[in-house]
């Protein structure tokens, strides 16, 4: 698969996600052409029902469209298999749930190595040093050998943004990710996202969140599965 330094990390083009429903054609995504920068901190927001989900699903290649073209980092992912697409997302895509998704009867040093293990991507050796490494990184290098129970809903998140990154992938996706923290709780994560963006990851964030819009380098309103607002490729 071929990689790019085009300044436009993905480029979808075109497209469509439709579903059959009860009165016809449902259209999640419409006629949707979308480019979004390497290396910057964006915000999809929207009510619910409005795409932004099937958007997120679209670009990490969990959903393929209808119609239209998907290229992320110059690999078009919408004409690959199921397997293809399998072992490319877990290298390309880190992604960080609103209820955290770590599992509770391992470690969360071992949360974090899980993505490693499943994707081969690093030696069996340096697994667990870079899983240290991540969760030093995130704030939370001394709650390494704890069972995800024993953490704060901040430090599971911040445990689960490791664990994201842990094949170091290019594209990093959180939906609603502060939904269940309190706002200084909420602060830390968008701080930590921030950072992570000025680093060179490309960091895109569904989020109702309006106190923390001053963080995001573009914002992109949906409404019935299309752009309400441009993004200004700042």
């Amino acid at each position: 698969m071929e990689h790019t330094n085009e300044k436009f990390l993905i480029r979808l083009s075109g497209v469509t996600k439709t579903f059959p429903v009860a009165s016809g054609i449902f259209h999640a995504l419409n006629n949707m052409t979308l480019d979004i920068p390497r290396g910057q901190l964006m915000a999809i927001t929207g009510k619910s029902g409005s795409g932004k989900s099937t958007l997120l699903n679209i670009i990490s290649g969990i959903d393929k469209p209808t119609h239209g073209s998907v290229v992320v980092d110059g690999v078009r992912i919408d004409t690959l298999s199921e397997s293809e697409l399998a072992s490319w997302r877990g290298i390309n895509i880190g992604v960080v749930f609103q209820f955290f998704q770590l599992l509770p009867t391992l470690t969360i040093a071992e949360n974090v190595m899980l993505p490693m293990d499943f994707c081969n991507r690093y030696p069996a050796k340096e697994r667990r040093p870079r899983a240290l490494a991540l969760l030093q990184h995130v704030g939370i290098g001394d709650q390494a050998d704890k069972l995800p129970s024993a953490l704060s809903g901040g430090q599971q998140q911040r445990a689960a943004i490791a664990r994201a990154l842990a094949n170091d992938p290019p594209v990093l996706m959180a939906d609603e990710p502060t939904g269940n923290l309190d706002s200084q709780t909420s602060t830390a994560i968008f701080e930590l996202f921030a950072g992570l963006a000025r680093l060179g990851k490309t960091v895109i964030i569904v989020t109702h969140e309006r106190d923390f819009a001053s963080y995001f380098e573009n914002t992109m309103a949906m409404a019935d599965g299309k752009m309400v607002t441009e993004l200004s490729h700042a």
